[in-house]
């Protein structure tokens, strides 16, 4: 029997940045991960996507330069091994760079999968330690994260019905593609792949893309997909699936209730995840999960479980928590230094930006506007278009600035920021200024005394503040 003061089963975001801010703190720690670690984010899912829109980006650059900009540049080919040789070195990199700061940190790193054998026991069930038990003085983490949900009866292939864990590595690229599933994966997956010549069509079961995002981001992102040419069908269901030799032949329901059959080379479903606990042996540990399958927890401001000592971090968590990366290393951070005897501040989740990588962008942080209301907040909302400013012109991608704010502020102009919304180009490195703005409980005339640079998409922002300050420019 071994013993140790942390015990970390899975090795993704919030798995590894647990282990690392652990040891930090000076306590023994021990993380078991079955595959690599930095899980699905860094080998399927985060680094690898990015990697390929940045080169979907590429692509369209060169389509803009010539056909907007006069630079006679032309697009011969793609050399699909090459582009997947980049993003697999960069994935590559970042694995031994987490690798190297495990090590560094002394965390021991156990390779096999592992299971509760009571509410301070694990037992390691696969690889060269299988069978080794362990002892826990300060906590078990949960951070076994999620997997794709699939469809009854459509079971991917890996080829011509894909998930967003093997869309990546599939062979090829397609020349058209049904994309299922409307949210942040399905409509970056549904981007990259028109970026990259492919006929796309991307169905949504509710009646907007984004359904979790400000109403009017939905509104500018389907309009930016649509002018590149995606077929987007909201209030659309499928009906009806079957692979073939080609591909694969679809019957999709419109939102006006007429079938249309869609053919395409691949269908690749994102209809969300599930978290991963078969095997983890909860109930050994006095714990079960919810209807959803989440591991849910007794105390969100130390995510500890209804069990005392076990802790629960990232894709296992229900809402609020966000199924995103950088949550998970939030989480990490708090239950880690919880269990050092610290009292850190809990996640606000509301807090927590998120983005979708497509083109155009979104990026949002805080409340949507029919959030807020139905809080019972009075709110005053103010948006502009990105091609309001210079920069935004340039860009000539359209886009907006939304921002939310509580009515009625005793100094005069907007009151506190409630929410930021963008849609655009670039706007996934715009968000952090609204983090901070929205996080620290902002009011608009605070921010309106900040100067942006000009000419940059920033100027929207400042602008959209400066207008609810009662001090707007170019605003009237």
């Amino acid at each position: 029997m071994h013993e140790t003061d942390v015990f970390v089963i899975g090795g993704g975001t919030g798995g590894y940045s647990t282990a690392l801010r652990a040891a930090a703190l000076g306590l023994d720690v021990v993380l078991a991960e079955r595959d690599l670690v930095g899980g699905t984010c860094l080998h399927r899912g985060c680094i690898p996507s990015k990697a390929m829109l940045h080169a979907a980006e590429l692509m369209d650059g060169i389509a803009e330069a010539r056909e907007r900009w006069g630079v006679k540049a032309t697009l011969d080919s793609v050399d699909w091994s090459a582009l997947t040789a980049t993003r697999d070195d960069i994935v590559s990199r970042n694995h031994k760079g987490v690798e190297g700061h495990l090590s560094h940190a002394r965390v021991r790193v156990v390779r096999g999968s592992a299971s509760l054998t009571g509410a301070r026991g694990v037992r390691i069930d696969s690889g060269a330690e299988a069978g080794t038990e362990w002892t826990v003085r300060r906590g078990i983490v949960l951070a076994t994260g999620s997997r794709p949900r699939t469809l009854p009866g459509l079971e991917p292939d890996g080829e011509r019905v894909v998930t967003s864990d093997d869309a990546l590595f599939a062979p090829g690229l397609p020349g058209s593609v049904l994309v299922l599933g409307g949210g942040a994966i399905g409509v970056e997956y549904a981007s990259m792949h028109r970026s990259m010549g492919a006929g796309v069509t991307l169905v949504e079961a509710a009646d907007r893309l984004l359904p979790l995002e400000d109403a009017d981001v939905s509104r500018h992102l389907t309009r930016g997909l649509k002018k590149r040419g995606i077929d987007v069908q909201v209030g659309a269901r499928l009906e009806d699936a079957r692979p073939y030799e080609g591909g694969v032949r679809a019957t999709v329901r419109t939102a006006r209730g007429e079938f249309r059959v869609v053919e395409a080379e691949r269908l690749l479903v994102a209809v969300g995840r599930v978290p991963v606990t078969d095997g983890l042996g909860l109930a050994a540990a006095g714990l079960a999960t919810d209807a959803r399958g989440f591991v849910a927890p007794a105390d969100w401001a130390r995510l500890e479980t209804s069990v005392p000592g076990i802790h629960v971090v990232g894709d296992l968590l229900p809402p609020p928590s966000l199924g995103l990366a950088h949550a998970s290393f939030a989480e990490g951070l708090v239950v880690a230094e919880t269990l050092a005897g610290g009292a850190p501040r809990p996640v606000d989740y509301a807090a927590v930006p998120r983005v979708t990588y497509s083109s155009p962008q979104t990026a949002s942080v805080g409340l949507s506007e029919a959030e807020a209301r139905e809080r019972g907040h009075e709110v005053e909302v103010n948006s502009m278009p990105l091609t309001a400013v210079a920069k935004g012109m340039v860009h000539g991608q359209g886009g907006m600035v939304k921002v939310v704010t509580e009515a009625g502020a005793t100094t005069g102009g907007g009151g506190r920021v409630l929410g930021v919304h963008l849609v655009g180009p670039h706007v996934s490195e715009m968000i952090a200024e609204s983090q901070l703005i929205v996080g620290w409980d902002a009011e608009a005339v605070d921010v309106a005394q900040h100067v942006h640079p000009h000419p940059t998409l920033s100027e929207a922002v400042g602008e959209v503040f400066l207008s609810l300050a009662g001090r707007g420019l170019h605003q009237q």
